[in-house]
């Protein structure tokens, strides 16, 4: 046996692996309606509860907190879902303006007096950024300096994020009905232009395979991780607000690892009918997104950045450039023995590759033919990362919504 033939088989044991051992990561099944059924508020069994919870079945204070950075064109969409929340208890809406240059304080009051909310909105202003403290984290916790005791429970979302009316109330129902300290859910972004289908359900993909939910959600497991659009924690969990985090540029994971790690139940899973507005129609889109902190999760290393780059290699491309090789070579008629196992080898963990994509591309209502695509789409955020570690070796700056985002080493 070869050593070309020696990989391939290792690789189609790793995807039997991932498949069938990896905490199901690939699956959709774990998920959060915008709606739980009435029974599904329980009373926890436990005297764990946040005291400013009430034991007779009402529901307690929430506090929505929007950090908002040049966001006024798509506040009009997304921020009339907050305000018409259909929740039993007290809500308020706290906007953070992050030093906006484009009016979204105004229009965030304008869209509040235009649906008969006004009274739920504040609008918190954000003038000078600390050191030390990440420009998103730093909008947070002044959106935290304005919440009260009172709000047992604290939404972090982003201002590009459309919420369906009782959203927040299924978020409080999972917290708890389970005695859950943090309930976050993966929105789902947008995957209509030709970039987005092959790249956004990829990229949730990825981000289930490092952070499978299943075990995210076990107490005993140190896997820990949220998705920043939508954040649901109790505030005796953060008597500090975000200071614990400040300087976190992957705030909603750093928020997730801070939880649990000091004993607080977490959960995680994908929003089915929360929305992500914000279009990412061309590759540039998606590629700023990315680069701007892939480095960062692999906390500056030369090292994992090659692990990363061999495996994704060694998982993703080796099998079909070989299946693709063989095949031509096979239908040209010059192919061995050895070459049709490597054609075997390669197509079969192809397939294996495609079926791990097609879950998640049915969920974002993309047709599955899009499922071989997925070392394509491996091969492109792999040169994301490079970029990535390539954008911070060369001075790490990059522009975020016209400011820019400084890599920390």
């Amino acid at each position: 046996m070869t050593w070309l033939l020696l990989l391939l088989v290792l690789a189609l044991a790793a995807w039997v692996y991932l498949l069938c051992a990896h905490g199901g990561y690939w699956r959709t099944h774990i998920g959060l309606p915008a709606a739980l059924p009435a029974d599904a508020r329980a009373v926890p069994a436990t005297d764990k509860r946040d005291t400013c919870s009430v034991a007779s079945g009402g529901y307690p204070p929430v506090c929505v907190i929007v950090p908002a950075r040049n966001e006024a064109e798509i506040l009009p969409r997304s921020l009339p879902g907050l305000l018409r929340q259909d929740y039993p208890g007290r809500l308020r809406v706290v906007l953070v303006d992050d030093q906006s240059e484009d009016g979204t304080a105004e229009v965030a009051r304008d869209v509040a007096q235009s649906c008969g909310r006004a009274e739920r909105l504040s609008v918190v202003r954000v003038d000078s950024l600390p050191a030390g403290w990440a420009g998103k984290v730093w909008a947070m916790q002044q959106g935290f300096l304005s919440t009260s005791a009172e709000d047992a429970f604290l939404v972090f979302t982003d201002a590009d994020i459309w919420h369906p009316p009782t959203s927040i109330r299924a978020l409080v129902d999972k917290a708890e009905a389970e005695d859950l300290q943090l309930v976050s859910r993966m929105v789902r972004l947008r995957a209509d232009c030709f970039w987005e289908k092959l790249l956004i359900p990829a990229f949730v993909l990825f981000f289930a395979k490092l952070y499978p939910f299943r075990w995210v959600n076990r107490d005993k497991s140190r896997v820990a991780a949220a998705a920043g659009g939508c954040i649901l924690v109790r505030r005796a969990c953060l008597p500090d607000g975000l200071l614990p985090i400040r300087s976190a540029l992957i705030d909603d994971c750093a928020l997730a690892r801070w939880v649990k790690g000091r004993g607080g139940r977490i959960w995680l899973g994908l929003g089915p009918d929360v929305l992500s507005l914000r279009s990412y129609s061309r590759l540039g889109d998606i590629w700023r997104m990315v680069a701007r902190s892939a480095f960062v999760q692999l906390r500056y290393s030369g090292w994992l950045l090659a692990g990363v780059v061999l495996g994704m290699t060694f998982l993703y491309l080796l099998p079909p450039m070989c299946a693709m090789v063989e095949f031509i070579r096979l239908i040209a008629g010059v192919a061995a023995t050895p070459d049709a196992w490597a054609l075997a080898l390669g197509a079969a963990t192809w397939l294996l590759i495609s079926v791990s994509f097609w879950p998640m591309l049915r969920w974002y209502g993309v047709n599955g033919a899009w499922a071989p695509l997925l070392p394509l789409a491996a091969l492109l955020y792999t040169g994301m990362t490079m970029d990535s570690a390539r954008r911070f070796w060369l001075g790490g700056k990059d522009m975020w919504k016209g400011r820019p985002f400084v890599r920390q080493a």
